[in-house]
This record gives structure tokens, C-alpha cells and sequence, in this order.
């Protein structure tokens, strides 16, 4: 496998010439964009937070800590290694942009990705 450049954005912020691979990351389509606004190369809901972890952090005032944790958890799982071990081998050698309509980026699933997939990640938010 090649080396990744792995870099987070908002998908509402407009693509980028070094975007390469650019991977919406989240459960629900962003409100708002149509489909032709993205410029996305795939939407991987397997990687992105279950709906009721998602409900928690979003809706209910879960510590973002302590969703990092169960998130962490969630992708230690047989489907979420597998969801992230298919992420890793679809951008093999290429810039991965992490899309997701969180606002503040770094309390998203984003920066956990990043951390999970292949050492020597660069471009953390």
C-alpha cells in the first residue's frame, strides 16, 4: 500500500485542487448541498458514527471525549476495522480529503479517522 496524505475538510467548503480523493465521511447527506456540489469520489457511511452515537454528541451533550471513545470502539469492531481497512486500500497512494458537515471539524469523526487509518498521516485539522 502507498503513502497517504490524509487531510479533513467541511463539505461545505468549496473543493480544492489538493483535495485528490475526496471522501464524504458522514451518515447523512449535509443539508442544503445537492449532490453535484461535493465533487465526492465515494460516500463511506461505514466509517462514519452510528446514528445513535451521532444523536448523542450532536443532540444530547455527550463529551466529545467520551465519544471519541465509543467511536473508537465502534471501528475496533470486525465491521469497523473492515470499513477502515477498505478506506485505506481505496486510497492507496493518493491525497484522501475526509469530508463531513460538522461544524467545529476537530469535534467531528474526522480527526479520529485520521488518526486510525496508516501511519504517517499528515494533515490533521
Amino acid at each position: 500500500m502507498g503513502p497517504l496524505r490524509i487531510q479533513g475538510r467541511r463539505a461545505y467548503d468549496p473543493p480544492s485542487d489538493d483535495d485528490g480523493m475526496r471522501v464524504l465521511v458522514d451518515r447523512l447527506w449535509p443539508r442544503g448541498l445537492r449532490k453535484d456540489e461535493l465533487d465526492l469520489t465515494a460516500w463511506d457511511k461505514d466509517v462514519a458514527p452510528t446514528t445513535e452515537l451521532r444523536r448523542a454528541l450532536h443532540h444530547e451533550g455527550l463529551a466529545y471525549e467520551e465519544f471519541a471513545r465509543r467511536y473508537r470502539a465502534e471501528l475496533d469492531s470486525p465491521a469497523g476495522r473492515a470499513a477502515l481497512q477498505a478506506l485505506r486500500e481505496r486510497a492507496d497512494g493518493h491525497v484522501l480529503t475526509l469530508l463531513t458537515a460538522t461544524k467545529p471539524l476537530e469535534r467531528s469523526a474526522v480527526p479520529i479517522l485520521i488518526d486510525l487509518l496508516p501511519e504517517g498521516a499528515q494533515g490533521h485539522p
